[in-house]
């Protein structure tokens, strides 16, 4: 496995590989199985596999928790190594922007709602990474987790819009046997905080057996979905909300595919998931 942080390198190292399918899995480090679960997905599609491990500063706003984001970076080394990645990308901060940097990506629409209001610089941080990490590694395919939804719909909405000649793969949400999903911020829960945020995947995996069982009024499904993580001790609910699954507007009416989506603070920890809602057809 090779392990690079200078472009010319990294592009040297495609090239020579140009005649596989080249797959990026991009990640903020810290990896759990969910980021190696989109390795072993790539390692299937793909011939030659490269992770990027960068904690993208632009998509963190004042307050949040960029300064002490888990940076574990042997064992992420030692964890691409086990699952059969080809090359690691580690860049720096000051070589994705430089001093002089000026150009930012921004999709409309969709970056303004459900994260957008409560993080409303961070999709222009995701996007431009992304679309950095495209043009740099010019993967035929790349592979992104369905637990970041709207990041998901993004990418693919920039992928779509600016014609960049790469397959977007959206790879099912990991979960621990509790159900909670895994996330690198799982990390900073306590004991207690942890039982608490087990309310966000089973609220949402309520809601998806309603509307599947037949629940017509998706309005007043969304309202109860929201008020009952709201009145949940120990969590402060910023959205919960059942939407179409590529707009991402807000439904009233149940359709053959809806996404069941949620963002909320256990603690100190600011926590998303969503579950797919898909019906035989519409009720």
């Amino acid at each position: 496995m090779q392990v690079v942080e200078d472009v010319g390198e990294l592009r040297d190292a495609v090239l020579s590989r140009r005649a596989d399918v080249v797959g990026l899995v991009p990640t903020m480090g810290a990896l759990h199985e969910g980021h190696l679960s989109l390795v072993e997905r790539a390692r299937r599609e793909c011939g030659f596999v490269v992770a990027s491990i960068f904690v993208n500063p632009t998509q963190f706003g004042a307050g949040e928790d960029y300064d002490q984001y888990p940076r574990p970076l042997e064992a992420d080394r030692a964890a691409c190594r086990d699952a059969g990645v080809d090359l690691v990308f580690e860049p720096t901060a000051e070589l994705l922007y430089p001093a002089d940097f000026k150009t930012y990506v921004e999709v409309e629409g969709l970056s303004g709602v459900l994260e957008g209001i409560h993080r409303p610089t961070h999709f222009r941080g995701v996007t431009t990474v992304v679309a950095k990490l495209l043009n740099l590694v010019q993967p035929d395919k790349a592979f992104f987790g369905r637990k970041d939804y709207q990041q998901l719909m993004l990418i693919r909405r920039m992928v779509r819009d600016l014609d960049m000649p790469v397959e977007i793969v959206g790879c099912p949400t990991v979960r621990e046997e509790d159900g909670l999903a895994m996330s690198s911020r799982n990390a900073y829960l306590s004991k207690e905080e942890r039982t608490t945020a087990l309310a966000l995947s089973r609220e949402l995996h309520t809601v998806r057996d309603l509307l599947v069982s037949g629940a017509h009024d998706v309005s007043t499904e969304r309202r109860l979905f929201a008020e009952r993580l709201a009145a949940t001790p120990g969590v402060e609910l910023d959205y919960a909300t059942i939407c179409d699954p590529e707009s991402l507007e807000e439904l009233d009416r149940p359709q053959s595919r809806m996404v069941a989506l949620v963002a909320a603070r256990v603690g100190s920890t600011r926590l998303i998931d969503n579950v797919l809602v898909e019906l035989d057809a519409p009720n």
